[in-house]
Formats: structure tokens, C-alpha cells, sequence
């Protein structure tokens, strides 16, 4: 592993266990065992490992959905299931969306990076109104709203999992549930 992709890892676990402004450089630079002339070599500043960090967590989602994208709609299920079961096994509990963990921290106080965190909000939201205009709905239920309703669950459940130390699979539940009464 290169020093980059050490700083960027490093950085993805201290944000998901910690939070993005409990962690500063030097405790950055610590958990990846780097210099700090080494860090701004890559990165000119913490953001800029937060940008590279979300990278990371969107490029291992896409995998995911991709994966999983021949169920149709449930495959957004299925991927949220398997990210959030391997964080639980290997944080030992639900530590949340790394994305949105990200927004709900940073909505307020830098507004690049939040705009950087709702671009990939937005990408998945645009998959999924692709995966909702494919699937037979229930009359009356429109794909766009249906996309945002099914993001909005998903973020819910994992916050609630997280804060009430519930497993990963009772998220897919409810992603399925939401589903299952929107679809024919």
C-alpha cells in the first residue's frame, strides 16, 4: 500500500470511529504512520483527505450496487446491507454512512465539502430513479419521489442502527419494506 492510499484509509476509519473534526493531521499522520510533510505532499489540507475518503467509501458503494443492480430495485438493499455488514464486522457495531456522517457533521461548516458529500447523494439518488422507472409501481407512486424516499430510508435506518446498536440486516428490512409497498 503506497503512502497515499495509507493517509486515505487511515483517515476513512478515524472519520467513521471518531468523527471529521475530532481528528486533526497529526493524529491523521499517526494512525498512517506518515510524516507531515509527507501528508501535505498529497493533500494541502484535511478536506482534501475527507474528498479522497469519500472517494473511497462512493467507489466501494458503486461496486456494490453494481454488483447487485440485476435484483432491480432491491439491489440498493442488498449493497447498503453488505457495506454496512462488513463496517459492523469490523468496527464490531453500526458506525454509520460514512457520507452521512460527513453531511450531517460538516452541512454547516464547510460548504465545498458538504457540496462534495450531496454530489454523491445525488449520483445514487439518479441510479436509483433509474432503477424506480424499471420496476412496476404501485399507481400513483412517482419514480423521483419514490428515489428520494428510498435514499432518505436508507440514511435513516442506518443512523438509527447506529445510535440504537441494531444489526445491519434489520436496515435492509426496511429498505425492502419501503419497496415492497411502493411496487406492484
Amino acid at each position: 500500500m503506497d503512502t497515499r492510499d495509507r493517509i486515505v484509509r487511515s483517515a476513512a476509519k478515524l472519520f467513521l470511529t471518531r468523527s471529521y473534526h475530532a481528528v486533526g493531521i497529526a493524529d491523521l499522520c499517526t494512525a498512517a504512520n506518515v510524516r507531515k510533510g509527507s501528508f501535505y505532499h498529497f493533500f494541502p489540507a484535511k478536506a482534501d483527505v475527507a474528498k479522497a475518503v469519500v472517494d473511497l467509501h462512493a467507489a466501494a458503494f458503486d461496486e456494490q450496487f453494481t454488483a447487485a443492480e440485476e435484483h432491480g430495485l432491491y439491489a440498493v438493499a442488498t449493497a447498503v446491507t453488505t457495506v454496512q455488514t462488513r463496517f459492523e464486522e469490523k468496527f464490531g457495531r453500526i458506525v454509520g454512512c460514512p457520507f452521512g456522517n460527513l453531511a450531517a457533521e460538516l452541512a454547516t461548516t464547510d460548504d465545498d465539502l458538504r457540496q462534495y458529500v450531496a454530489d454523491v447523494f445525488q449520483s445514487w439518488e439518479d441510479r436509483l430513479v433509474k432503477a424506480c422507472l424499471a420496476a412496476e409501481l404501485r399507481p400513483g407512486v412517482d419514480p423521483y419521489d419514490l428515489a428520494r424516499m428510498i435514499l432518505a430510508q436508507i440514511q435513516g435506518l442506518i443512523l438509527l442502527a447506529k445510535v440504537q446498536s441494531r444489526p445491519a440486516t434489520e436496515i435492509t428490512a426496511g429498505i425492502r419494506t419501503l419497496i415492497e409497498g411502493a411496487t406492484r
